[in-house]
């Protein structure tokens, strides 16, 4: 009998989820100290969100490793930094139903204007008045993936219209090419892509020029594919709202412009985190290591 897969885990939790996959051996590490001494006969690595350069130290120690397994969907901070020969696979499939439903609440609180009214209401103010509506609206989803799919399965039960992009063609799926002409009929746009070298910076000043007066831009992937001070000025005009889960900086530091920005809608980048979140993340892992285990070749290999 073959002797079972060692895969570092970082979390007790994740350590009893793995336990029930045939042929994983989960061992106990902390991102934030040395490795166990059995470290080093480690196959897979589960990596942690934070402690990225002492983890990507970490794996200098492990000359058996094969494939590193994030706990996220993205995967950015980890992109052309693994040892040679080391696979990545990401946690797709854990996180879209919960950001996908606060891309949903964004929406929603900002055209029925409910941050306004929680204003009112702090001062006592009874103040009657038209608000807008998600039905009917023309919303643009930038992804077309586990995020993506799961957005438009929850916008269109609200009577609205939606348009898919992606980077690689697909049928009914716009390619990112036709951005720029589909900007301006639509009254949201929503960016759920990965990020990339390719995508830093992709809403600049010349995209939101594209977008329509009154639209609104909602960032729940990651900050930098925003350019922060082109957003700043279409907020600081009027012309435009925005939701963002994510920012450029992020952590957003104290007396940052976006604190004070008007028509924003800021949350400290917790799409994800809603109850039962620790299960869904193991369980997809659980599966991926499985995979792993039979052809060596997890669904969710990126690159």
């Amino acid at each position: 009998m073959s002797r079972p897969v060692l895969v570092l885990v970082p979390t007790d939790g994740g350590v009893t989820a793995l336990s029930a996959v045939p042929g994983i051996e989960p061992l106990r590490y902390d991102p934030d100290a040395p490795l166990p001494a059995a470290a080093r006969e480690a196959e897979v690595l589960v990596v942690a969100g934070l402690a990225v350069q002492r983890q990507l130290d970490a794996m200098r120690e492990l000359p058996k490793l094969r494939l590193v397994q994030t706990i996220s969907a993205g995967t950015d901070q980890w992109h052309g930094r693994l040892p040679a020969g080391v696979a990545l696979s990401n946690a797709r499939g854990a996180h879209g139903g919960s950001t996908a439903e606060w891309a949903v609440g964004a929406l929603l609180a900002l055209y029925r204007e409910i941050p306004q009214f929680l204003t009112d209401a702090a001062a006592g103010r009874w103040e009657q008045r038209q608000t807008g509506t998600l039905a009917g609206r023309r919303v643009l989803i930038l992804g077309a993936g586990d995020l993506g799919t799961a957005l438009r399965r929850r916008l269109e039960p609200f009577e609205t219209e939606v348009s898919m992009v992606a980077r690689r063609a697909r049928p009914g799926v716009h390619t990112l090419d036709e951005v720029a002409d589909l900007l301006p009929h639509h009254d949201a746009v929503v960016v759920m892509l990965p990020l990339t070298d390719e995508l830093r910076g992709l809403v600049d000043a010349a995209f939101l020029a594209r977008m329509p007066d009154g639209a609104i831009l909602v960032n729940a992937a990651r900050g930098p594919h925003v350019v922060t001070s082109a957003l700043l000025a279409e907020l600081e005009s009027g012309r435009l709202r925005a939701a963002l889960d994510v920012t450029d900086p992020e952590p957003l530091p104290p007396g940052h412009p976006l604190w004070r920005a008007p028509g924003l809608l800021l949350t400290p980048h917790v799409g994800g985190m809603t109850t039962g979140v620790s299960q869904r993340i193991w369980s997809v892992i659980a599966r991926q290591l499985d995979q792993y285990v039979r052809d060596g070749r997890p669904e969710n290999l990126v690159g």
